[in-house]
């Protein structure tokens, strides 16, 4: 049986489109294409382990447009290329060249490009950390809205009912009726 060409296409949310990637890994040769719709950030990623455990054998190539499509972070890039190893898999990156992890210089910058890659993610996400603390203290409440009445369980409250029959009477659970209750009771 022949070697595969075998493409792994991932963005991070369903609204995203794997097209453009599709395009260039067919262009590349890749008889076959995993494709999900999943942060990167984890490796729960159901084609990826499929990839992993079953959708590769020994001289299968696996292709890639870009390492931030692979993994966000070293720890799991360098484990999911441990494994290609392992199985006799070789690895290709099409938009970042001199990347073939079968020779030293490959290694080394693949494992540059994948450093800048998790670094990206840090950045991405100390900005979204410092814009919410912003909005936070500009009074931007974050969560879904209270679906139930505030004052009327103040009021029942009033009247001497427990933080449980408050919950009964509203149909709902005990933990909105005490967040309400909570800075009245100081």
């Amino acid at each position: 049986m022949a070697n595969l060409v075998i493409g792994y296409a991932r963005v991070s949310s369903v609204g995203q489109k794997l097209d453009v990637q599709r395009d260039a890994l067919l262009a590349a040769g890749c008889n076959e294409i995993y494709e999900e719709k999943v942060s990167g950030t984890s490796m729960d990623r159901p084609m990826l382990k499929q990839l992993l455990t079953s959708g590769t054998r020994s001289g299968d190539t696996v292709v890639i447009t870009k390492i931030d499509r692979l993994a966000r972070s070293m720890t799991d890039l360098l484990h999911i290329i441990q494994e290609f190893d392992r199985r006799g898999v070789k690895f290709k990156v099409l938009q970042q060249s001199g990347i073939d992890t079968t020779t030293s210089d490959g290694r080394l910058m693949f494992q540059i490009l994948g450093a800048f890659s998790e670094f990206e993610t840090n950045l991405r996400r100390e900005r979204q950390m410092a814009g919410i603390a912003k909005a936070k203290e500009k009074g931007v409440k974050f969560g879904r809205k209270s679906t139930i009445d505030a004052e009327r369980v103040l009021s029942l409250h009033k009247e001497g009912l427990s933080v449980r029959a408050i919950a009964k009477e509203l149909g709902c659970s005990k933990s909105p009726v005490q967040r309400i209750i909570k800075p009245d009771s100081k």
